[in-house]
């Protein structure tokens, strides 16, 4: 497995960790619709959460979360509609954020509930 690849595993253990300890339901974890990936699915109360995890070594280039870009909102919104409709759900959708940056080997968290809108 490539570097990128197991610090990307670890980041998505550490955000389903964050996730749980915060009282959330994990759904899903790295749910597929077509060419969408939705890392996370989680639920609390009645809301249903999709989160993307985003993990780096360093935040030379720029924090973690700024990494999410128009394409990829758009590919999470067409995925958790998906979910939705196939699951036939009636909750309220919020997308979510988890960086996670690993500098020198100590993990840092930030958990961006309402990250960003979808319409």
């Amino acid at each position: 497995m490539a570097l990128h690849n197991s610090l990307g595993k670890k980041g998505e253990e550490f955000a389903i960790k964050h996730l749980k300890e915060k009282g959330y339901s994990i759904l899903e974890q790295n749910y597929r619709y077509l060419k969408a990936e939705v890392d996370i699915i989680a639920q609390k109360e009645d809301v249903l959460v999709a989160v993307e995890v985003k993990t780096r070594s360093s935040n030379y280039f720029g924090n973690p979360e700024e990494f999410v870009n128009k394409k990829k909102i758009q590919l999470l919104t067409m995925a958790i509609d998906h979910y939705v409709q196939y699951k036939d759900l009636n909750v309220e959708v919020r997308f979510d954020i988890i960086a996670v940056l690993n500098t020198k080997g100590t993990f840092e968290v930030e958990h961006i509930e309402d990250a960003f809108l979808f319409f």
